[in-house]
């Protein structure tokens, strides 16, 4: 095996103090008044040799081990698997890595997956929260580890969070459905209390208010499988002789599309909260709420680092707004 190279062996063959080579490895040089010329020799030898700091050591001293720690919902999911590319991306360019993975709604993975995260000390955490965390939020808090809610917030804890603004979405989508003359438009949502889902059934409720309609709720449960989820939206639509639908997500979207294609059900005018890559290539294409995926993870990247380095003087909370696609499936 390879042996490892350490800072006393570069100083070694160099004929350099071991500090020396520390603080221009450090980025300390210039403060310590080391000569260019001597920076260039050090640094062509450590690329010279491959050495590779070491990084234990390294966050032991400086505090930070420039780890974020990113929890959603379901990485799977093409919205959260954007939004995770995106994060990636911008946390590199800001000199940070990611750690990332699934909950699956599931409140005691959560717990188990924040607690990993928490013993390998990453610098700050970016969470999607499952229902029920409202406790492990508030011990992220008081361990004073840098925390950015996303998606959805926890109305109870304060929190920095970056969300979309779920009941102007729905609330568009709405109109635009029931201004298409359209008399029974339906809402397939989730059993959930979470901000994002109560916004989106508000923003329903909202427009349909406004143009005096009767409205339609189905509730979907989070635990159930995708037959019964898809046996529930096909009795839905077709006992209730829908015109339209609005999917408060795009996974209850794809449910639904299944669902009806298999029982030859002619599909309403719909809208689902969410791109996802079937939609623009199903026929006819589907009309979505997209969510400001660029916006939002740029947000969530700039609040969370200025709290890691203390530019954060009072709790950030914002919302981002969406835009209505419109396809064919809505016209």
């Amino acid at each position: 095996m390879k042996k490892r190279v350490l800072i006393s062996d570069i100083a070694k063959a160099l004929g350099i103090s071991v500090t020396t080579v520390s603080f221009i490895l450090n980025d300390k040089a210039k403060e310590k008044r080391i000569s260019d010329a001597l920076i260039k020799r050090v640094l062509d030898y450590v690329k010279k040799v491959g050495y590779k700091p070491n990084q234990l050591a390294k966050s032991l001293r400086t505090g930070q081990t420039k780890i974020l720690g990113l929890l959603v919902e379901d990485i799977a999911n093409p919205f959260f698997s954007n939004v995770a590319k995106y994060i990636e991306m911008q946390a590199y360019q800001a000199g940070y890595h990611i750690i990332y993975c699934s909950m699956d709604n599931d409140e005691m993975k959560a717990k188990e997956l924040i607690q990993l995260f928490m013993d390998r000390q990453v610098d700050g955490f970016i969470i999607t929260p499952s229902e029920g965390l409202e406790a492990t939020i508030e011990n992220i808090k008081q361990n004073n580890t840098p925390l950015v809610l996303f998606d959805r917030f926890m109305p109870n804890v304060e929190t920095n969070y970056v969300v979309s603004d779920n009941k102007r979405g729905a609330y568009d989508a709405t109109k635009h459905l029931l201004e298409a003359k359209n008399k029974r438009v339906g809402l397939i949502s989730l059993y959930s209390n979470q901000t994002q889902m109560r916004d989106r059934l508000e923003g329903y409720m909202e427009a349909m208010d406004e143009f005096r309609t009767q409205s339609f709720v189905k509730k979907i449960d989070l635990v159930g499988t995708d037959e019964e989820s898809k046996a529930q939206i096909l009795e839905f639509v077709v006992d209730n002789n829908l015109d339209a639908v609005l999917f408060a997500t795009n996974y209850l979207a794809v449910d639904g599309l299944k669902a009806l294609k298999e029982a030859k059900v002619p599909l309403p005018k719909m809208v689902a909260f969410d791109e996802h890559t079937l939609f623009k290539l199903h026929d006819p294409s589907i009309s979505v709420i997209s969510q400001d995926i660029e916006a939002l993870t740029k947000e969530l990247i700039a609040t969370l680092i200025a709290e890691i380095e203390g530019k954060l003087k009072e709790v950030r909370q914002l919302t981002i707004p969406c835009s209505l696609i419109i396809r064919e499936s809505s016209i």
